[in-house]
């Protein structure tokens, strides 16, 4: 896991924080293999240069959701991939044989039960107790999404959001997502990842989350402290795949 920069959240700072924000920007950078350490434009694949934690996460996710994914096709895919042998790709892979053969709520059941396997027995509870519903935990989560969603999402940053007349820096831009670029699958984005992320954070861990992909240039907000609209008035549900990159052509 890359290490926690708060350089965009406004907390008192030993004097010591300076060089660490230094050093924790390098750190998070160094997963875009662009010459402009930006992603690519629309239209061109960004290149990434993934390192240990990276793939540690990409394995990790991919064999906890391996169980809930169609069988492989062939006999030498079929070989289950040892710890570290999982990159990107296959990652995503895993996610589109999960969406295989179920319906949208059966594929953001997967993805909760994916994440609460991954966290110790009684989190959402303890996390309720340490981030209740306030304008700072809304920051604080905001900044911690910045290096632990880099390796999912690649590069975001935290921005000032307005919730209910009041400015935060509870907002995350992220300029391209990895997700969505690589599967190139509006389903994915809205039920492999959006709608589940934002029910767990806002029902599992009582701290509201809105998610709002721009399907034009790949970008996605995400305001911590914002409620979600219901499936049924969020625009992503009649949002139609990209025809010619999608393998679903459909949101299932």
């Amino acid at each position: 896991m890359v290490v926690l920069s708060l350089q965009v959240v406004r907390f008192p700072t030993p004097q010591q924080l300076p060089l660490r924000r230094q050093i924790n920007c390098n750190i998070i950078r160094c997963g875009i293999a662009e010459p402009s350490g930006e992603p690519a434009p629309v239209g061109q694949k960004t290149k990434y240069d993934d390192g240990f934690f990276e793939k540690a996460f990409m394995t990790l996710f991919a064999r906890k959701m391996e169980k809930f994914a169609a069988p492989l096709t062939s006999k030498t895919e079929n070989k289950k991939k040892g710890w570290f042998h999982y990159d990107y790709e296959s990652f995503v892979d895993v996610s589109k044989r999960v969406m295989q053969g179920k319906s949208r709520m059966q594929q953001q059941e997967v993805v909760r039960e994916v994440l609460l396997s991954m966290l110790p027995p009684g989190a959402p509870a303890q996390f309720r107790k340490l981030f209740p519903p306030t304008k700072w935990a809304a920051e604080f989560n905001a900044a911690l999404t910045v290096p632990f969603f880099h390796w999912l999402v690649g590069p975001s940053e935290v921005v000032e959001v307005e919730i209910n007349g009041e400015k935060q820096r509870s907002g995350v831009h992220i300029k391209k997502c990895r997700y969505l670029e690589n599967s190139g699958c509006v389903g994915m984005c809205v039920n492999m990842c959006k709608i589940p992320t934002q029910d767990f954070f806002t029902n599992e861990f009582g701290l509201p989350l809105t998610m709002m992909p721009n399907f034009e240039d790949m970008s996605c907000e995400m305001v911590y402290g914002q409620v979600p609209p219901p499936f049924e008035e969020d625009p992503v549900s009649s949002q139609p795949c990209f025809a010619d990159i999608c393998m679903f052509n459909v949101k299932s």
